[in-house]
């Protein structure tokens, strides 16, 4: 009986709507073609685990969540993702619930460790209907799965937050299960639509981040300076080649709304001179020399010209 059940299992297709993105014959789901070759700096951003306040998936669509960003924009080749985010600045719900108070914290602890901007979200609403036979020994059902996913940009150089949006996600199927067939496996079926439709959710997202971040200036920092030499915390698996010209600036001044005493955003700094790339060291630091102006110091900010 199990081999005929998992027989009448593998009779699966996805009959889409307008809106629904079927897989191909190798369970893969269609990805906008590969982008241009990326030959500029690469940011380096944090992407905060998800989690799901739906009735239906539980942990579980948090995790896939969280993977699928991570996978995606690691496949663009466009930035350095921590590895170490939960452990520094926490989870997506730990910001949720602290509020403006907790991404204060996170932009000072994003400052301290360099990075760019920080990425993190929910998963809204999630569920599956189903519609199957009434009579027959083996039955179609119809599956309809939706998923509604709220994604967030934090930019840790303007000290705000720069996109909100919510994704939404579906999955229409058609299987045939014979009657009384392993519930086990059926349960396993259900979880993989609701994975599936949440990873539509994410990949409606990553053409947007992808905008976003072209837009976004690149920071890096003085990390140390020895002699004539200007250690910088970014090098070759950055993106940086030797003779790149990086401006030198100040930190920005936080600004506020003198009647609500909210944060408006942060001031460009001053620049206070350039400098030339002339070679690497360490796993992602790059050496650098006084090109024009002066006075620079350790912790200052560098930006590509």
């Amino acid at each position: 009986m199990k081999f005929l059940a998992s027989l009448c299992l593998l009779v699966l297709f996805f009959s889409c709507a307008e809106n629904v993105v079927k897989r191909n014959n190798e369970g893969e789901t269609p990805r906008e073609a590969p982008r241009k070759y990326f030959s500029g700096v690469k940011k380096k951003i944090v992407i905060l685990s998800f989690y799901n306040e739906a009735p239906y998936g539980g942990d579980d669509l948090g995790i896939v969540a969280t993977e699928e960003l991570r996978n995606e924009l690691a496949r663009a080749e466009q930035f350095l993702i921590d590895p170490m985010a939960e452990k520094i600045f926490g989870s997506s719900k730990e910001i949720y619930a602290g509020g403006g108070v907790k991404l204060v914290q996170l932009s000072r602890k994003a400052k301290t460790a360099d990075i760019n901007f920080v990425v993190f979200g929910r998963i809204i609403d999630a569920r599956i209907r189903e519609k199957s036979d009434e009579i027959g020994l083996v039955r179609e059902t119809k599956s309809y799965t939706e998923s509604k996913l709220e994604l967030r940009i934090f930019d840790v150089n303007s000290n705000k937050e720069i996109y909100a949006q919510t994704l939404e996600g579906y999955a229409d199927d058609s299987t045939y299960r014979l009657f009384n067939s392993d519930r086990e496996e059926f349960l396993t079926y259900r979880r993989n639509l609701l994975r599936f439709a949440v990873q539509l959710s994410v990949r409606k997202a990553i053409p947007e981040i992808l905008d976003i971040s072209e837009k976004l200036d690149w920071v890096g920092r003085v990390a140390k300076i020895i002699g004539s030499k200007i250690y910088i915390n970014a090098g070759r698996k950055s993106g940086l080649n030797i003779g790149d010209i990086l401006k030198v600036i100040t930190e920005g001044q936080e600004i506020y709304d003198p009647e609500t005493g909210a944060l408006l955003g942060v001031s460009k700094g001053d620049v206070k001179g350039n400098i030339e790339i002339i070679d690497y060291f360490g796993e992602d630091g790059s050496i650098a020399i006084l090109h024009s102006g002066g006075a620079v110091l350790e912790n200052d900010y560098v930006q590509l010209y």
